[in-house]
């Protein structure tokens, strides 16, 4: 049975990061055992991983095509793996799926991260091997070392939070079809047998509902993407933008965006692009190429946002504030990151974690690609804001680690344009019950000046992109203010009254 992932993605890592996929030419049933029990102590709460038979293997990245496997195979190296399973204390069964790529067949076997870790496996298969705990260190499968074992007791019954059954929640309260919506955006071959298999048996598959036949459970993941109000169970899974009209933050516009995770996610950062976000042009004496940048990178907004969606304890009711200054963006989400990041390491552009909060919900999202590899976020804010030429981003938390602040600052020439944009004394007579932006009443005005003006003028004579003036103006023609009269390079403008 299909996986619900992208197989063509899982193979050149483009949403499973490289430690967490193990490549095997033939099998191997001792290596396999052991990675199966590494992958299933999961002592980075990275979510297990996957093992892929049937690809060769070269520096720890795969090398394809695959060679493949012999379709003979596929059925008796499934049962020798639910036959080694057993060895494996406790009992941990790994989910196994046979697949074709490029006329080769494959098997792969999924390990998500175990709910009654920690795991041992013998050390070998022979007669009365001694048992040990296995882990992954970087991409390999080792045995744990005398600290790594005190960890891993240490985790013993600590199932992270989106990885566990909602015991106040019912299979109903998963919604069809939000999942075969994300099953086909991702492009799994799951879609196609989705409305075949009984709907226990789909989430199952998906790993978002377990249990046994009497009590069967949505998982909170499985709640916080495929139930449309997860905000019912989690009262803080809502993000909140709030836009301040001035320096004094005295007038603001407050937006709420609820539902699933992905679709909040997707909802306020597209408010903030269509909102927020400008593009400035000015035009440099003696150069023929303008200079061209923006007010705040829109890659920095959606790593910081999908960053606190990730990271975010859903335990806490607290919502993520997305507050929009007059002169920079603050992300705030609670609690703050996991041990040992603090302060002092926030400052380092490149952060290494240990752990993660959610395991799960970092999964779909880089299935969604709505997010990057682990430990990538905050290299890529830094590189989104340097290529804007903007200011460093700031990261923040406190002592107890209660909060994570981050506060991108506006592009210093867009800072200077919008105070002097904001300067301008401009007398409209417009509807009172039309809501206009200073920038929208700048282009306003230039056009009762010239009714002739053309986009590329009004781009130039507002410093911004003449995408954003064809999107004011269409405001102002929607809400009947502006209308235009003629063809595109003879009309005119006309004010309606």
């Amino acid at each position: 049975m299909p996986l619900p992932i992208n197989i063509s993605d899982l193979l050149n890592g483009h949403t499973v990061e490289w430690e967490r996929l193990e490549f095997k030419t033939g099998w191997n049933p001792e290596a396999v055992l052991h990675t199966v029990c590494a992958f299933a102590n999961d002592i980075n709460n990275w979510g297990g991983g996957y093992i892929v038979i049937g690809v060769e293997e070269k520096e720890g990245l795969p090398v394809l095509p695959p060679v493949g496997l012999k379709q003979n195979q596929l059925d008796s190296i499934q049962k020798k793996l639910i036959e080694i399973s057993h060895k494996i204390a406790p009992f941990y069964s790994p989910v196994t799926s046979p697949v074709v790529v490029n006329e080769k067949h494959l098997l792969i076997i999924w390990v998500p991260g175990g709910e009654n870790r920690p795991y041992k496996a013998p050390a070998s298969l022979a007669e009365k091997s001694h048992k040990r705990f296995f882990i992954r260190r970087g991409s390999k499968t080792v045995p744990a070392n005398t600290i790594e074992e005190i960890t891993l007791i240490g985790l013993a019954a600590k199932i992270p939070f989106d990885d566990r059954i909602n015991h106040q929640a019912g299979l109903s309260d998963l919604k069809l079809l939000l999942i075969q919506n994300y099953l086909q955006e991702i492009g799994s071959e799951l879609y196609e047998h989705s409305s075949k298999l009984s709907f226990e048996e789909l989430t199952a598959k998906m790993q978002i509902a377990r249990g046994s036949l009497e009590y069967f459970k949505p998982l909170n993941v499985g709640l916080l993407f495929f139930n449309e109000h997860p905000e019912t169970y989690f009262r803080g899974a809502i993000i909140e933008v709030v836009v301040y009209k001035d320096e004094n933050g005295t007038s603001f516009i407050e937006k709420k965006f609820s539902g699933p995770l992905h679709y909040q996610l997707r909802g306020a950062l597209s408010y903030i692009k269509s909102n927020i976000i400008e593009e400035y042009v000015q035009k440099i004496e003696g150069k023929a190429e303008a200079l061209r940048f923006f007010n705040y990178p829109y890659r920095a907004i959606e790593e910081s946002l999908t960053n606190a969606v990730y990271h975010k304890d859903y335990e806490n009711r607290a919502t993520i504030e997305v507050n929009i200054r007059f002169d920079r963006i603050e992300i705030l989400s609670f609690p703050g990151p996991l041990p040992p990041i603090d302060n002092a390491a926030l400052k380092q552009k490149n952060i290494v974690a240990r752990d993660y909060r959610n395991r799960r919900i970092g999964d779909f999202l880089k299935e969604l690609h709505l997010s990057e590899g682990r430990g990538t976020g905050i290299p890529s804010i830094y590189m989104a804001m340097q290529n804007n030429q903007s200011p460093d981003p700031l990261f923040e938390t406190d002592e107890e680690k209660t909060y994570f602040l981050t506060t991108l600052m506006i592009n210093k020439q867009s800072l200077e344009i919008l105070r002097k944009r904001n300067q301008e004394d401009v007398p409209l007579n417009v509807p009172l019950n039309v809501p206009l932006s200073k920038r929208r009443k700048l282009v306003l005005d230039l056009v009762i000046a010239d009714r002739f003006i053309t986009v590329e003028e009004l781009a130039n004579k507002s410093f911004v992109s003449e995408k954003t003036i064809k999107r004011d103006l269409d405001y102002l023609k929607n809400n009947n203010i502006l209308k235009r009269t003629g063809s595109r390079k003879t009309g005119f403008w006309e004010i309606i009254q």
